[in-house]
């Protein structure tokens, strides 16, 4: 079995907590749906200008759960979101 992790922060051109959450919770929502993966912002919850956004996917075939993992990363950098990626990780752990 395979987990796959995929981490992406962003920088947000936003004033306060709640335009992030504006701009933030679509995408989170979004992916969930469109991927069936976990997606959750996972740090830098208080900062007003960054989020990160981590995305997971258990497979019992690495390369699936790699295809995955490249597949939300490109969705991301393809929406026109009102934010700029400033990094993306990606990593595959063997259970």
């Amino acid at each position: 079995m395979t987990v796959g992790v995929l981490r992406v922060s962003l920088r947000i051109p936003s004033r306060t907590l709640k335009e992030k959450r504006a701009i933030v919770r679509p995408v989170v929502e979004r992916l969930r749906s469109r991927f069936n993966a976990s997606v959750a912002e996972i740090d830098a919850l208080d900062a007003v200008g960054l989020a990160v956004i981590a995305a997971a996917v258990i497979s019992n075939d690495p390369r699936h759960a790699d295809e995955q993992l490249q597949a939300i990363a490109a969705a991301i950098q393809d929406w026109r979101l009102d934010a700029e990626l400033v990094d993306l990780e990606t990593e595959l752990l063997d259970a």
